[in-house]
């Protein structure tokens, strides 16, 4: 039997895409060779990467003047190759500081321009408020992290940001409900969460944002240039790629992302209100800034923690320690985790507390 895998990544595939994947594995479309040994400049493998990008196109609504990029480098790259693309040294930009990653892309981008937090949520496990944002007139771009995995917060809301280009990191949370791509001049997301495993990269930004990268940016991460090339500037990430297309077509299969925030909304209440109806366990997290993808809680005795981890482990419950920064439980509810392994987990945590309380 398969484990409920709870990581933040990366993190559970779809078990239709694993068990395809390895079918195909060592003779992909009868070419007696695996998907992974093929020329990305070939036709055979050109095709799986069209289809990646329409498949993706249908599911989020990309409208035609946005292109969609297939990169390296992790949304840790990001931090950098967005500041590279979007401004010169003399820019500002507004950042939106609500957390760990949000923090990591202000120190990145705070070397290649002038940085400022437009607000930020200090230690407190929540959101600012549309009217608690500071932008600046003229800011090259607005940029914030939609969720943030370590805590637990997640925005429930677009910011409006005036005329500036908003930019979003939505490595944790893209594709797991509808969202309208034309509020967002960029937006980047590793893949590692909901759209494949790790080593891909992706990249959806709007066409009038091309062509203005600094002189010094490699070319591999210059927006104009992947997308000239078709994202096939270098060799990519091909079998991420493959299994990147495979998770879109599941998705289609399922209902799309309209289906996937039906479950998601689903998944995340039952967990809460698990929590809420305890004295025994606790989140933190604002209630109007909980995130649907990663639910933090802490045990009323954290002396407990190991206990609670090697139990659930037994009982075919992984990756549940919280990140080393806050410690206690996170458990991550990506598209493909389904709600029976949420179900699994509550009856564990209802059994533990009885135990244990």
């Amino acid at each position: 039997m398969r484990a409920y895998n709870f990581s933040p990544g990366p993190a559970v595939l779809p078990l239709e895409v694993l068990e395809q994947a390895r079918a195909e594995l060592l003779d992909w479309n009868g070419s007696g060779m695996s998907v992974m040994e093929v020329s990305h400049r070939g036709k055979a493998f050109m095709q799986i990467a069209a289809e990646a990008e329409a498949d993706l196109r249908e599911l989020m609504a990309v409208p035609a003047n946005y292109k969609v990029l297939f990169l390296q480098g992790g949304a840790t790259a990001q931090f950098a190759v967005v500041p590279l693309n979007l401004t010169r040294p003399d820019s500002v930009a507004d950042y939106i500081d609500t957390g760990h990653w949000s923090k990591k892309a202000i120190a990145e981008a705070r070397r290649y321009c002038t940085v400022r937090v437009a607000a930020e949520a200090g230690d407190a496990m929540r959101v600012p408020a549309q009217s608690e944002l500071n932008l600046t007139a003229g800011a090259a771009y607005a940029h914030y992290t939609p969720n943030e995995t370590i805590s637990g917060v997640e925005f429930h809301y677009v910011p409006a940001v005036g005329g500036a280009p908003l930019v979003a990191d939505m490595s944790s949370n893209i594709l797991s409900r509808p969202i309208d791509v034309t509020r967002f001049a960029l937006i980047y997301a590793g893949a590692q969460k909901n759209i494949g495993p790790s080593g891909l990269t992706l990249v959806i930004v709007r066409e009038d944002l091309l062509g203005h990268a600094r002189p010094e940016t490699p070319s591999v991460f210059d927006y104009r240039a992947v997308a000239h090339e078709g994202s096939l500037l270098n060799t990519p990430p091909t079998f991420a790629w493959y299994i990147a297309g495979l998770v879109f077509k599941w998705l289609k299969r399922n209902g799309g992302v309209a289906a996937m925030g039906e479950a998601n909304g689903a998944k995340a209440r039952a967990l809460y209100a698990a929590i809420d109806a305890s004295s025994f366990y606790r989140n933190h997290v604002a209630r109007d800034a909980r995130s649907w993808m990663n639910v933090t809680f802490t045990l009323a005795r954290s002396e407990l923690d190991s206990e609670f981890l090697a139990q659930a482990a037994q009982a075919g419950l992984h990756n549940l320690k919280g990140h080393r920064v806050l410690g206690g439980m996170r458990a991550s509810l990506y598209n493909a985790m389904p709600l029976e392994g949420v179900e699994a987990l509550v009856g564990f945590m209802r059994e533990f507390e009885r135990r244990h309380a």
